[in-house]
């Protein structure tokens, strides 16, 4: 109907796994139902079982704080730390330096606030700062 707005729902995925989609990053559901969740990775759709996801009606805008996978050597590199964060926009990695309460994306130029608080994965990271 006229005037009606559709929802947009995004979702990221909760708990460490194997499939191919970047952690902390957020991406549009196409289709979702109790079991499984369509999420548009690149153009590419991506089903997924929905008890992984994260899902929320509003298009975030706060950088995703991640912690380092425990067998990750070369991404993100090693000076980045313990954590680094994933942009809400693009979903470009960046080092979290200084531990920044807000960061601007350097590859789609928009500044978020940094989401410290959150415990993505489960763990809260520790900000200096809180």
């Amino acid at each position: 109907m006229p005037g009606e707005h559709a929802v947009t729902y995004w979702a990221r995925i909760k708990s460490e796994t194997a499939f191919p989609i970047r952690r902390g990053a957020w991406y549009i559901v196409r289709e979702a139902n109790e079991t499984t969740t369509a999420l548009d990775v690149h153009d590419e759709i991506l089903v997924l079982p929905s008890s992984l996801l994260d899902v929320v009606d509003h298009q975030p805008e706060r950088w995703t704080v991640v912690p380092r996978p425990a067998n990750s050597s070369v991404l993100p590199p090693q000076s980045w730390g313990e954590h680094y964060g994933v942009c809400p926009s693009c979903a470009r990695r960046a080092p979290l330096f200084g531990a920044p309460t807000k960061m601007g994306c350097t590859r789609c130029g928009i500044v978020f606030k940094v989401a410290w608080d959150e415990g993505y994965l489960g763990r809260l990271p520790v900000h200096p700062g809180l």
